[in-house]
């Protein structure tokens, strides 16, 4: 029987280049939010796949940017922070890249400085011809001796599997870090800031979403009696009341996310309910405040919450 083998593993690239989606697709499950916006995540992110013979930990990383805020220079930290913490590196890059941009020769200047086993990803190949492909891969591989370059479909999730078998193969033996039927080190707090955050991120427009900010006042779970229309006697069912508080830097951005009669502020919390009873397997009743706070961003009380996550 083969050797039982775990390590921590960060997915690092720049903002926007699907490292979301990838992450969800190696786990199987929804661990991260996944937005067409860049900058969507803010806080690294540990998700587990649990293999036949290892356990792999999974870490997203916020997207490579120019910060401007307090919070965008904690994001660039903790990105960079995860280089020098983890047994292997996966470095994102698209396909359709015509050369090596300046995000991603800070990423690989930082690669060379921790000297890490590195696995070069290409995403996006459903987008570019194989010759241009392999001309990115002659490019790339001459900047830095990477353990295995693996070309892939994030969305469509295309060789994911193949990610997965050249991480196995490099790391070392060891224990499960987690219980097997874990798959992300998230609270349910984390996970239902974030997936409200994202339903707003993908129905309001480009002005707002960067200047949101989500916190969950209330999260509790209640059973409620419920008569069976079938037997006629009392059934009990487990129910999550949360209640969360969107906040955003401007006054006229509260009025856009509540939108006309609060319309907006509905259809964020219905597709965010909807998303958190299939991932928490239980009924939610999700109630949502809007409020302003402006300059949240260069708040430290507020930054150092994503520094601790």
């Amino acid at each position: 029987m083969a050797e039982y083998k775990s390590g921590f593993v960060s997915i690092i690239g720049r903002t926007n280049v699907g490292k979301s989606t990838l992450l969800n697709a190696l786990v199987g499950e929804k661990v991260a939010i996944m937005t067409n916006k860049p900058q969507t995540t803010r806080t690294a992110i540990r998700a587990i796949v649990n293999r036949e013979n290892s356990q792999i930990i999974f870490i997203d990383t916020p997207g490579i940017h120019k910060p401007k805020t307090k919070l965008g220079n904690a994001m660039i930290e903790t990105a960079f922070e995860s280089v020098s913490d983890v047994d292997v590196l996966l470095f994102l890059i698209e396909a359709t890249s015509e050369d090596i941009g300046r995000g991603d020769r800070i990423i690989l200047d930082k690669i060379k400085e921790a000297n890490k086993k590195t696995i070069l990803v290409i995403n996006k190949i459903d987008l570019v011809k194989r010759e241009k492909l392999l001309k990115l891969i002659e490019l790339y591989s001459k900047e830095y001796n990477f353990q295995a370059v693996v070309p892939i479909s994030a969305l469509k999730q295309d060789k994911i599997e193949a990610v997965l078998t050249e991480i196995e193969k490099l790391l070392k033996p060891g224990p499960a870090y987690y219980d097997i039927d874990e798959y992300t080190d998230q609270t349910g707090r984390q996970l239902a800031s974030e997936v409200i955050r994202e339903k707003a991120l993908k129905l309001l427009n480009d002005e707002v979403p960067h200047g949101l900010y989500v916190e969950i006042e209330k999260m509790e779970l209640r059973e409620k009696e419920k008569t069976n229309n079938t037997t006629g006697k009392i059934d009990k069912q487990e129910i999550y009341d949360i209640e969360a508080t969107i906040y955003c830097l401007r006054e006229s951005h509260k009025g856009i996310i509540i939108g006309k009669n609060g319309q907006m502020l509905k259809r964020i919390g219905t597709y965010a309910r909807q998303d958190l009873e299939k991932m928490l397997g239980t009924k939610i009743n999700l109630k949502t405040w809007v409020k302003v706070k402006p300059d949240w961003q260069d708040m430290d009380s507020i930054v150092n919450k994503f520094k601790q996550q």
